[in-house]
């Protein structure tokens, strides 16, 4: 029971979150989901494996403060350490 649960927090972190991208960088959800896991999927395929298998369960936890994330200054930080302006 204990693993449905995670996996619903899980699900739900996740949908929060590509609600989130696709209000603050003006795309689609069905686009914004295709960003939001391909950055999971990259971080997943870069951590070290003890991470790696951590992802999820912290995107679960993270679930009240995706809420409240700033989307747009994050996309803009991103860019920055990637050499965009």
């Amino acid at each position: 029971m204990r693993g449905w649960r995670a996996e619903r927090i899980n699900v739900e972190a996740m949908d929060e979150l590509v609600r989130q991208v696709a209000e603050k960088v003006g795309i689609s959800e069905d686009k914004a989901r295709v960003a939001v896991e391909t950055v999971v999927n990259f971080l997943k395929a870069k951590l070290p494996a003890p991470l790696a298998a951590h992802v999820d369960t912290a995107l679960g936890a993270a679930a009240p403060a995706i809420a409240n994330l700033d989307v747009g200054g994050l996309a803009s930080s991103l860019g920055g350490l990637f050499g965009k302006k």
